[in-house]
């Protein structure tokens, strides 16, 4: 009975997660550099655009998730470490599903304000970033190099759910690295957080 429970679970999870011929994998290039995405500022801006001297990261994020609540201080911080490291930051909300509800543009500029992100903050319609990218979790990150290569995906450290017990900060370390011109140590993490609420 519970082998049974658990196979319709799992089974649930899967098919609400999109399949993704080919994953973004460390060295991927960035996906869809010169596609135009609306900033909560009004204006529209590309991935290209944002990019940095020395690269660019990417944030898939949400309003009301509370993993994003636990983890406030830790974007504050690295998005403030990647900006003074030549770093664009872009955060992106692909919450199709909840549109008409907490992740409305309008509520996505309320909440860039409320929070003072120093960085940018934009609609995924449909999805379509977090499909080109395989990202399913907020907050999951993806740091690419200034050749826009993927050279970290993951967490921002080892215990988003707890920063007092954080032992390893896989993002602050891949962005040293990056600048010190070394290989990532640890180029992929696992990610947890609340699942992107697609259309699908």
């Amino acid at each position: 009975m519970k082998s049974a429970l658990y196979l319709a679970c799992a089974l649930v999870f899967t098919a609400a997660v999109p399949a993704v011929e080919n994953p973004l994998e460390p060295g991927a290039a960035l996906p869809k550099p010169d596609v135009k995405w609306m900033d909560v500022s009004g204006k529209e801006i590309s991935l290209n655009s944002a990019k940095g001297t020395n690269g660019l990261l990417i944030v898939f994020g949400g309003n009301q998730c509370p993993y994003m609540v636990r983890n406030q201080e830790r974007l504050h911080n690295i998005c403030a470490l990647a900006r003074k490291s030549g770093i664009g930051v872009v955060m992106v909300n692909s919450n199709e599903a909840n549109r008409t509800d907490g992740d409305s543009f309008s509520a996505m500029k309320a909440y860039a304000s409320q929070h003072a992100f120093q960085c940018y903050y934009i609609l995924d319609k449909n999805a379509e970033l977090a499909d080109a990218f395989d990202a399913n979790h907020t907050p999951e990150c993806y740091l690419f190099d200034k050749n826009n290569r993927l050279v970290y995906k993951g967490a921002i450290d080892d215990n988003p759910g707890n920063a007092d017990a954080v032992k390893t900060r896989h993002l602050q370390n891949a962005i040293t690295e990056l600048l010190a011109g070394k290989s990532i140590t640890t180029n992929t993490s696992s990610t947890l957080g609340c699942n992107i609420k697609r259309n699908r």
